[in-house]
């Protein structure tokens, strides 16, 4: 038989995650929806807590409470601040290829200080000519003495604006099929953080770029073999990456849809509660089967990759079927709050506006749709 439940120490760590964020993140809402970038006490909670390290394995100082404790987190902050939850989900992404690809001394140097906030990581691919195309980034990297010489413009970088870490995928100018993936430092010389971008929704988490100008990278941060590079990086973001995706959506449907039955409730229209009209009572059926739905494939997901099972698929499918309905479902409980839910004060305009942001985030519905299309097809 297949168990749907959390066990007792999971379930004990959501009650943790959902104390600390009524406490630490929930008073700082509508600071982060009015300045829109990370906030520092946040980000400072977020490190004491140790939130950062909690699939990294307890001997590097992590947690180590795996994959589905990571979903539970994420799931319990975005039913808060979707933002917060996205800036430690991309934590979490930059730790990934350390983790999976990286040396024995690079796991001794790197994932202490990441599991306890020290050090603060995110993936480097996206580029003005490639996003969707990984091979069309146009960022080199050749050889130069003990170093290899990096040269390149990454951009729309969660987190960019905080880390001090980056995963960074370059090609061999000489060889455009080779890719390789480096760990550069904020401190390297020819690093320099580029501007911040605004995006529409998922305030409380900072977006920008970097640029790499002659930037001189030791040998030894070089992560996995040479050349390889595309698989250290891409199996990161279609196994954690869209899981966190997953994550924020699922904290943004859970939300949507208390907002929905709570004012469903209140709202009196014809002399009753609208929650006894059918036509909302239809919206909201909708609503908790698309939550239960995107719940039950992130989590089947996540619980395979605890296993350390392939998933990929899984959570292609997860990420695109959690987003969407994070889009739709905020549409409906706009529709269902009326005049209520288009003023900016509203707790679900603002999730309408955070649901937009997942849809192109970690691989677009339409990029999910290919990559389960060839899996169906074979």
């Amino acid at each position: 038989m297949i168990d749907f439940t959390f066990t007792q120490e999971q379930e004990d760590f959501r009650k943790q995650v959902a104390e600390f964020v009524k406490a630490k993140i929930a008073p700082k809402v509508k600071d982060m929806e009015k300045n829109k970038g990370a906030d520092k006490e946040v980000v400072e909670a977020v490190k004491e807590a140790k939130l950062t390290g909690i699939f990294i394995p307890k001997a590097y100082g992590g947690l180590g409470l795996g994959y589905v404790a990571r979903l539970i987190a994420l799931e319990e902050i975005a039913k808060v601040s979707p933002g917060v939850s996205m800036m430690l989900q991309i934590f979490g992404l930059g730790i990934e290829p350390i983790l999976k690809s990286g040396s024995a001394e690079q796991k001794e140097k790197y994932l202490p200080g990441l599991a306890s906030g020290e050090k603060l990581a995110t993936v480097a691919v996206t580029e003005t000519t490639g996003g969707s195309d990984p091979t069309g980034i146009e960022t080199t990297y050749t050889k130069e003495s003990d170093y290899y010489i990096l040269n390149g413009r990454k951009i729309m970088l969660t987190n960019a604006p905080v880390a001090n870490t980056f995963v960074v995928l370059a090609k061999d100018p000489n060889n455009p099929k080779a890719f390789s993936t480096f760990i550069i430092e904020d401190t390297f010389e020819g690093f320099k953080r580029g501007k911040d971008w605004n995006e529409i929704g998922l305030h409380g988490c900072s977006v920008g770029e970097i640029l790499l100008q002659n930037c001189k990278v030791p040998q030894g941060n070089l992560l996995g073999e040479e050349g390889k590079g595309m698989r250290v990086a891409m199996s990161a973001i279609g196994e954690v990456g869209r899981s966190g995706m997953v994550g924020v959506g699922l904290g943004i449907l859970s939300a949507l849809l208390e907002q929905s039955v709570n004012f469903s409730k209140k709202r009196i229209l014809y002399g009753k509660p609208i929650s006894n009209l059918q036509t909302i009572q239809n919206k909201i059926a909708q609503m908790k089967l698309d939550l239960e739905v995107s719940s039950l494939l992130g989590y089947r997901a996540a619980s395979m990759q605890d296993k350390a099972q392939r998933c990929d698929l899984e959570f292609a499918m997860a990420k695109y079927y959690t987003t969407e309905a994070a889009q739709r479902c905020a549409k409906m409980a706009v529709d269902i709050h009326g005049g209520y839910g288009v003023v900016e004060e509203s707790i679900v305009t603002r999730l309408l506006r955070d649901a937009f942001v997942l849809g192109p985030s970690a691989g677009t519905s339409d990029i999910m749709t290919v990559i389960i299309a060839r899996a169906a097809i074979g």
